[in-house]
């Protein structure tokens, strides 16, 4: 298996889902007559990110760590959405984005150096453990908080939303 067959694909299989999350719970606001930033701004506890913010981290996580696999110029992603149209907007402008990597940009990607921001700092590892240890583990905790968020405020969604498979 290739490199950007490891990654690219993974990646738009959950970015696809949470879609269908996002539509889920937008007709799950009107039916149960919410407000829709109710959703939007929930958390799963006061100290974490809320809905919005993990749906723009799950996308950031997803595009940016493509890029630098690819070692290519990191996309500027300004955290601008407010509603449900514009994250189901932003998730389809990364789905697209991730669609333009071919896969010879990702050949030898397991072995180059990636450097990435790590809070004021920046760390340089190498591709495979970029992916493994930094990438898909953030990209998902993300995702899943997003489902989690939603399932805790009443959401009918389950696994196979989380999968993109119901």
């Amino acid at each position: 298996m290739s490199f950007h067959d490891a990654t690219v694909p993974a990646f738009q299989q959950i970015l696809g889902a949470l879609s269908g999350i996002l539509t889920k719970a937008e007709a799950h606001c009107k039916a149960k007559n919410i407000a829709p930033e109710v959703l939007l701004g929930a958390r799963l506890y006061p100290d974490m990110l809320p809905f919005t913010k993990q749906i723009q981290l799950a996308c950031d996580f997803a595009g940016k760590s493509c890029a630098r696999l690819a070692h290519i110029e990191v996309p500027s992603t300004p955290d601008t959405e407010k509603s449900f149209d514009e994250l189901k907007a932003r998730l389809a402008k990364t789905i697209d984005y991730l669609k333009t990597f071919k896969p010879a940009q990702f050949e030898g990607a397991d072995s180059r150096d990636v450097t990435f921001p790590v809070g004021p700092s920046s760390m340089t590892v190498k591709g495979q453990q970029f992916a493994n240890n930094f990438a898909f583990p953030n990209f998902y905790f993300h995702a899943a908080t997003a489902h989690g968020i939603l399932r805790h405020n009443g959401v009918e969604i389950g696994k196979r939303d989380f999968l993109g498979v119901s």
